[in-house]
């Protein structure tokens, strides 16, 4: 097995590199400047951007999987051409807002819901990983606790199930290694439901900063991220999180399912990152 792992400068294909490394899998890692990427001895580096169709043939000679990154517009395309290297699995990183009516059209969802339709419709077997938010999705909140130990939310009582990016990679190791999980979809969740507000808290314990949680209105929150969070997409993050307000979630099992353990918690996760809020 040759594994190409695109998006190899995220949390969760960095992590899922180190996985297969160390198995002894011949993997390769892929990235849009792979000039930039810091790997394990004996891994090689290529360029693959996923709006770029003319990297993706010379990436995928010799490749036999993928663990693929949702482009919802060139992913048709990047099917066409692992089929024709010979490419026999697919892994794709999508996320739990397909599973939401009308994904289709919605400004989180679409790009995955695309990316799903275009594999199912090709001749390669394709397996979708669908998680929900992220744990290092809090990173976010480093720079304003470190500058003043405080976080400004527009719903601190939003929950959410947030995912350590090791499940992950090592739900995607599962699949990619067990020819009878191929083929499926699944969603993918941390083991608690926890509000921002649990979440600041347990970087406090964590970490040993205090942290303050600043409610603050939506209008306001959308202005102070407008420089990076387009206005389509931050109002979808505002409607997910006020649906959610108070409203404690179904867990998913996903993670247990394929790897045989409970995920890891919020806990585990802060102090894997305890640095990234104090230095």
């Amino acid at each position: 097995m040759t594994v190409l792992v695109t998006g190899s400068r995220g949390r969760v294909g960095r992590a899922l590199i180190d996985l297969l490394h160390a198995r002894g899998d011949a993997v390769r890692a892929a990235s849009r400047n792979p000039a930039d990427l810091a790997l394990p001895d004996g891994v090689p580096s290529l360029s693959l951007a996923l709006d770029e169709p003319d990297t993706f043939a010379p990436a995928l000679d010799g490749v036999t999987s993928v663990f693929l990154y949702a482009d919802g517009a060139h992913t048709e395309a990047f099917a066409r051409e692992a089929a024709a290297a010979g490419v026999r699995h697919i892994v794709l990183l999508s996320s739990g807002s397909v599973n939401e009516p009308g994904a289709e059209r919605h400004p989180i969802g679409r790009s995955h819901w695309q990316a799903e339709q275009a594999l199912a419709a090709g001749p390669v077997t394709s397996t979708f990983l669908r998680p929900g938010p992220f744990a290092a999705n809090a990173l976010g909140w480093a720079h304003s606790i470190k500058a003043g130990g405080t976080v400004d939310l527009p719903y601190p009582g939003a929950y959410t199930d947030p995912i350590h990016e090791l499940d992950l990679a090592e739900a995607a190791l599962a699949v990619l290694t067990d020819p009878a999980r191929q083929g499926g979809a699944y969603t993918l969740g941390g083991p608690e439901a926890l509000s921002f507000r649990d979440q600041a808290e347990q970087i406090a314990r964590g970490t040993g900063r205090p942290v303050t949680v600043n409610p603050v209105s939506p209008e306001a929150w959308k202005e102070s991220v407008a420089a990076y969070v387009p206005g389509h997409f931050a109002d979808a993050l505002l409607d997910y999180w006020r649906s959610s307000d108070g409203e404690p979630l179904a867990l998913a099992g996903g993670v247990e399912e394929l790897t045989g353990r409970p995920a890891r918690t919020f806990a585990t996760w802060v102090a894997d990152h305890a640095a990234d809020f104090t230095a």
